[in-house]
């Protein structure tokens, strides 16, 4: 099959495929964010780590700002199906499940020597000087994350992993407070400690029957 390429012309790229059909998703998941923050982050060095000239970007997104809500909405939905998959495990003990999703991150950490952290985490270390948009997005997408952790700790309430009485909202919400925290001590240290101790000091401090 022979592909044509179009002939370059001045102003805006044309709104068709080019050698990278998927430069809008690929611009949007950008890693570079989880390393270095967004303020920080110039669109130079985006384009530069995926290799796309400037106009491409302007094609996709009419600002920096469009672009990072792009990054934050993919991160989230990204997320939500990570935690869907360690949490909604039917096999697994409810509280086992929370285990493994933390066993999961701190593979994925190692993985890249902690140089990466929680997109949503670093966003809100910046969100004094964010557009007021992201301030929106990042707590709806926090609150999302909230609401399938307490469906698992709900779970593991009526399994009698915890007590009748137990807030399972709350406790979800303070285990995402803490977590941002334990990731952003994980980078500092570079090792996996800190979401250990925060895991164990979570799960001890849970009502029990």
């Amino acid at each position: 099959m022979t592909i044509t390429t179009p002939k370059p012309r001045r102003g805006r790229p044309p709104r068709i495929s080019r050698d990278f059909p998927d430069t809008r998703e690929a611009l949007s998941g950008m890693e570079i964010l989880t390393e270095q923050g967004f303020m920080s982050t110039g669109i130079e060095a985006v384009l530069k780590r995926i290799g796309v000239p400037k106009g491409s970007f302007y094609h996709y997104f009419d600002s920096k700002e469009a672009f990072g809500q792009a990054v934050l909405e993919n991160y989230g939905a990204y997320f939500a199906r990570k935690l869907d998959r360690w949490l909604l495990q039917d096999d697994v003990p409810p509280l086992q499940r929370l285990r493994d999703f933390v066993e999961d991150s701190k593979v994925g950490m190692a993985k890249y020597e902690f140089r990466r952290g929680c997109l949503v985490g670093n966003l809100g270390q910046e969100v004094a000087i964010l557009p007021e948009s992201f301030r929106t997005l990042l707590e709806a997408t926090l609150c999302d994350w909230q609401r399938r952790l307490a469906a698992c700790l709900r779970l593991a309430r009526e399994h009698g992993q915890l007590a009748a009485d137990a807030a399972c909202e709350e406790l979800a919400a303070f285990f995402w407070i803490g977590w941002e925290g334990a990731v952003q001590r994980a980078r500092m240290v570079r090792n996996s400690t800190p979401l250990d101790i925060f895991l164990e000091g979570f799960l001890a401090g849970l009502p029990r029957q």
